[in-house]
């Protein structure tokens, strides 16, 4: 495993986290449970770069892990880069105040659904090890990260907790990475 690709991965959910802590911390008003990152970028949003930055640093961070996750199976490794490329388009076209983008929206739904069906491509059938490429833990994060996006999805305008279901399921995506790496490391 490259030390590029570690560091990458390990970098990852510091920008998004960090990113979001700071950022909320500055932005007057804002509620972390139900207002989502997006508006932590939004043009109007204090110190929007905090985010901006920390969106374009993870999606970068996403296409260097993918570029070095070599135990992965190739169309795990795309899935990964696309959903980083998707997030720095995330950064590079920001929601506006009023709410909708349609460019907002496609690259955001591009970047949480490829980074949440990315473990299920990489899995590799003949690999008794790492256990992050078996197929039953690659499908099973799939899933769980998938579910998670399913319930950002399903709290946006509706429950009050689209920020806490974003955040959490975006940490979650953030660290699979991390968690791929340090596993296939091992071995």
């Amino acid at each position: 495993m490259p030390w590029w690709a570690i560091a990458s991965s390990a970098a990852a959910p510091v920008l998004l986290i960090g990113g979001w802590t700071v950022a909320a911390d500055r932005q007057p008003g804002y509620d972390p449970t139900a207002d989502t990152i997006s508006t932590l970028a939004a043009p109007g949003a204090a110190d929007r770069w905090i985010m901006t930055v920390a969106l374009a640093g993870l999606g970068i961070c996403h296409l260097v892990t993918a570029a070095g996750l070599r135990p992965v199976a190739v169309a795990g490794r795309v899935v990964l880069a696309v959903g980083g490329a998707a997030t720095v388009l995330v950064a590079v076209f920001p929601q506006p105040p009023s709410g909708g983008s349609t460019t907002h929206a496609v690259a955001a739904t591009v970047a949480v659904g490829a980074l949440g069906l990315w473990p299920a491509l990489g899995f590799r059938r003949d690999a008794p090890r790492p256990a992050t490429l078996r197929p039953v833990v690659a499908v099973t994060a799939a899933v769980v990260l998938l579910a998670l996006v399913g319930w950002f999805v399903a709290s946006l305008g509706t429950d009050g907790y689209a920020g806490l279901a974003e955040r959490t399921a975006a940490g979650a995506q953030a660290l699979w990475p991390l968690v791929v790496v340090l596993d296939t490391r091992r071995c």
